[in-house]
C-alpha cells in the first residue's frame, strides 16, 4: 500500500507518499480500507519531530479515518467486510489502509456522507470526553471555547448548545467568529482586540493555549467551574493562583486522547455512539468541512492547517 511518512522531521514538505507494507489486523481488530482522513495539530507535531506515535502504534501520521471494512481479525464479531466506518485511529490514518482496533470503530452516521465521516472521530471523542465526560457540562451552564472555529471548537459548539448550554468563543478573526456565530455561538471574542476575562464567566472552559491562557483561564472560570486542557499551543509552564482557586472551588484538568489505554478509548467511542450519533443523524449536529485535499497534497493541507487559514476539518481523500 501507499502511506503518508516522514523520513526526516521538518516542515510540510518532509511528508512523503511512499510504498510501504501492508498492515496485517491482529485480534480484536480489523482492516480499513481508506477513503478519508482529517489532518489535527498532533499531526503537525509529528511531522516536526514533537510527537511521537506511542510505542506499538503505527508510525504513519493521522489520528482518523473513514473508509470500508476489508479484512476482519481473529475474534472479531458485530462488524463485516464491506461495512462503511469511521474510526479513531492511534496513528496510520494517512494511508491507503489501517488497522483499528474493533472498540475505536463507528458506523457511519446516516445523511452524513463517506468522507465527511473523516472529519468526525477525533473531534467527536475529543469534545465528548473533556466536556462532558470530564467536564461535567450541563444545560443552563455557560461553555467557553478556545479557537472556536477550528475542528474541536465547532463540534463544541454545536454538542455544547444541543445540550442546552450557553456558548462563548474566542477567534481571531470577523469572518471565524461569524461562523461560530452561525453555528449557534452566543457570546463572541476577537481575541486580538478582546479580553475574554472581561466578557465570560464560564461553567467550564475547553482550552488549546495552555501556559499562555492559564491565569486568564482561571479568573474567567464561574464559582466551581472547570478548565480542561487540551492543548499547549500557548506554552507548557504557567503560574496558578491557589487563592483564587480556592475561593472559586475551581478544578484545573489536563488531558490528552492519542495515549490513552485501549479501554479508556473504547468507553469514551461507545459514549459518543450513544450520546453523538443519534445528533448527527438527526441533523442537529453536524461535520463541518473546510475544504477536502487529496492525500497526495498532505504538504499543502499543513500549510492551511499551520496557518490557521480554515474554519472547521481539513479532510484528505484517498
Amino acid at each position: 500500500m501507499y502511506a503518508i511518512t516522514i523520513p526526516e522531521a521538518g516542515g510540510p514538505e518532509a511528508l512523503v507518499w511512499a510504498e510501504v507494507a501492508d498492515p496485517e489486523p491482529a485480534a480484536g481488530e480489523v482492516l480499513v480500507e481508506v477513503v478519508a482522513s482529517a489532518v489535527n495539530r498532533a499531526d503537525l507535531l509529528q511531522r516536526q519531530g514533537f510527537y511521537d506515535p506511542p510505542p506499538g502504534s503505527s508510525p504513519y501520521p493521522g489520528l482518523e479515518c473513514s473508509g470500508r471494512i476489508s479484512a476482519l481479525g481473529p475474534g472479531v464479531s458485530g462488524w463485516a467486510v464491506g461495512d462503511e466506518v469511521c474510526a479513531l485511529v492511534t496513528g496510520g490514518g494517512y494511508a491507503q489502509k489501517v488497522v483499528v482496533p474493533v472498540g475505536q470503530l463507528l458506523p457511519v452516521p446516516k445523511g452524513v456522507d463517506l468522507v465527511s465521516a473523516a472529519a468526525l472521530p477525533e473531534v467527536v471523542c475529543t469534545v465528548w470526553s473533556n466536556v462532558f465526560m470530564v467536564g461535567h457540562l450541563r444545560p443552563g451552564e455557560t461553555l467557553l471555547v478556545h479557537g472556536g472555529s477550528s475542528g474541536i471548537g465547532t463540534m463544541a459548539i454545536q454538542l455544547a448548545k444541543a445540550v442546552g448550554a450557553k456558548v462563548a468563543v474566542t477567534a481571531g478573526s470577523a469572518e471565524k467568529l461569524e461562523a461560530c456565530r452561525k453555528l449557534g455561538a452566543d457570546i463572541l471574542v476577537n481575541y486580538r482586540e478582546q479580553d475574554f476575562t472581561e466578557l465570560v464567566r464560564a461553567d467550564v472552559i475547553l482550552d488549546i493555549m495552555g501556559a499562555k491562557y492559564l491565569e486568564r483561564n482561571v479568573d474567567a472560570l464561574a464559582v466551581n467551574g472547570r478548565l480542561v486542557i487540551i492543548g499547549l499551543q500557548g506554552g507548557v509552564k504557567g503560574e496558578l493562583n491557589l487563592a483564587t482557586m480556592l475561593v472559586k472551588r475551581v478544578a484545573v484538568v489536563a488531558t490528552s486522547l492519542r495515549g490513552r489505554p485501549l479501554g479508556e478509548k473504547a468507553a469514551i467511542v461507545a459514549a459518543v455512539r450513544e450520546h453523538v450519533w443519534p445528533l448527527l443523524e438527526a441533523g442537529t449536529v453536524r461535520p463541518v468541512v473546510d475544504r477536502t485535499i487529496p492525500i497526495t497534497d498532505a504538504a499543502e493541507a499543513h500549510r492551511v492547517v499551520e496557518a490557521s487559514a480554515h474554519i472547521g476539518k481539513v479532510v484528505l481523500t484517498i
